[in-house]
């Protein structure tokens, strides 16, 4: 691993931190920053040693559609409390558009290059098809779960399976790990999470909880209600998961797909219903938990692990671009003691996640991960201090694509495609949709995000100017690889 410290972390500015004991609802919009004001002391050391810890990703979630990340509708009022009793970061951006790379950075503290999970396949030439696997990738990474495991946590994964099958290495360190339920919800993951807590009174644990309730490939048993579509609604779409693959392909196929107003109003309204109900199965949980008698002893760290298109930029889905309502993604952290809350809107990201997690468990790190880590712990923001930085997200899914991305604290957004050498630029402040590219307009800032961005890869051991883009296939969907030929 390579031990000098990430770009990053070198660029540090202002913080907003708002700490009280109730929550003012947090717009997505950008917000200067001000002086902090701290009803915690900076010299809190906020450690939790021995207590549970409770990781929950929301596959799919976009921030805009979070009520206490300012969405006008109020379907999310299981995660609104516990934002509200918790820290709730408006401006946390995950480190990829989709969930394969971007979930085991979690685990593992270091950027998709690094782990190098960032496609099902490893190598995709058949009749050669051989699945990505971090031990096989990566050998020298050490995960989350085996380091809370070698410090006598009990680790229990339940999730929905596909894009983190323990296949890929997501097992590594879980004593249980749930993954039979091909792009599963909380309804299947949430009672065996549970069941498996029953007789963890009286020992610490860290559960892994995942479901695919919000990705279009997940319909729930009993079927959509329509709870949110305007009952005028005429057009063609049921919302079933054969629609939503069929529009997810011919974006990615003519670069564009078009629908009316009504039909992206319906399919708007079918995500807002997949929502709501990921947070009233989360909320069975919750309750759960109290009735264990756990809920008290435990950390929650609330996230997703990327956001979806839905026609934003005129396609469906993730994983092909890195525009926000892909990579800016919901995080709560929510620590044992009622009375320590705040909303913090400088901008953080998923890559911080388990850094914050061993820190507030006061878990030492093992000798052979100390150099591991690249992001940083997020306790310092909750006592108030000044953490905020750049963030840097990346792609190449499916072979489709290669991307990366640098968002700046100051609300820049700098996109380079590495097989077409295009780029992107835009001011999330005037802009916050990103519909104006600005690249010949800012040609100098431009050039400056650009050389931070590769001098970001390349302090992780990714020379972008020396590396081969060809554009292929590695499929994440069987239906996409019929017929298909490598030229």
């Amino acid at each position: 691993m390579h031990s000098h410290p990430p770009t990053h972390l070198l660029h540090r500015l202002g913080l907003a931190l708002t700490l009280s004991a109730g929550l003012c609802l947090a717009s997505t919009a950008w917000a200067a920053n001000t002086n902090t004001e701290s009803s915690i002391k900076s010299n809190l050391p906020l450690k939790y040693k021995d207590y549970n810890v409770v990781l929950v990703s929301f596959d799919a979630m976009q921030a805009k559609h979070v009520h206490a990340l300012g969405y006008k509708k109020e379907i999310t009022p299981t995660i609104d409390a516990m934002a509200k009793d918790g820290f709730n970061f408006t401006q946390a951006i995950s480190v990829a558009s989709w969930t394969v790379p971007a979930s085991m950075s979690w685990f593992t503290g270091v950027y998709p290059s690094e782990h190098r999970l960032l496609n099902k396949f490893a190598v995709y030439n058949p009749p050669v098809e051989k699945i990505a696997n971090l031990k096989e990738l990566a050998p020298s990474i050490v995960t989350l779960a085996e380091i809370l495991k070698s410090n006598g946590y009990a680790t229990g994964g339940f999730t929905g399976d596909a894009g983190v099958n323990g296949v890929f290495g997501y097992k590594q360190g879980f004593d249980v790990y749930m993954d039979d339920v091909k792009f599963g919800d909380l309804e299947q993951s949430v009672p065996r999470a549970l069941t498996w807590l029953q007789d963890k009174k009286d020992k610490k644990f860290f559960l892994f909880l995942h479901g695919y309730d919000s990705h279009g490939q997940c319909i729930p048993q009993e079927g959509l209600d329509r709870r949110f579509v305007d009952p005028a609604y005429k057009g063609k779409y049921t919302g079933a998961k054969s629609e939503q693959e069929a529009l997810r392909e011919e974006g990615l196929a003519n670069g564009s797909i078009k629908l009316s107003d009504e039909d992206v109003a319906f399919w708007r309204a079918i995500y807002d219903e997949k929502i709501n109900r990921a947070d009233g199965r989360f909320k069975k949980f919750i309750d759960g938990m109290e009735k264990l008698g756990l809920k008290d002893k435990t950390l929650f760290v609330l996230t997703a692990d990327h956001g979806t298109e839905v026609y934003e930029h005129k396609r469906f889905d993730h994983g092909f671009s890195l525009y926000d309502e892909l990579i800016h993604i919901p995080l709560v952290i929510k620590l044992p003691e009622r009375n320590l809350s705040g909303t913090i809107t400088s901008q953080v990201s998923s890559i911080d996640v388990m850094p914050t997690i061993l820190d507030l468990l006061d878990v030492p790190m093992p000798d052979n991960a100390k150099n591991q880590l690249r992001g940083v712990s997020l306790a310092p923001a909750m006592r108030g201090e000044a953490i905020n930085q750049d963030a840097f997200s990346e792609t190449d899914y499916r072979l489709y694509t290669f991307k990366r991305s640098i968002r700046t604290p100051d609300g820049w957004k700098f996109i380079y495609t590495m097989e077409s050498k295009n780029k992107e630029l835009y001011n999330l402040t005037a802009d916050p949709n990103e519909t104006k590219n600005l690249i010949a307009e800012e040609s100098r800032r431009a050039y400056e995000l650009e050389q931070k961005l590769f001098a970001h890869f390349k302090s992780i051991g990714h020379d972008l100017t020396k590396e081969t883009w060809r554009t292929g296939l590695s499929p994440v969907y069987p239906s996409q690889a019929k017929g298909w030929k490598k030229k």
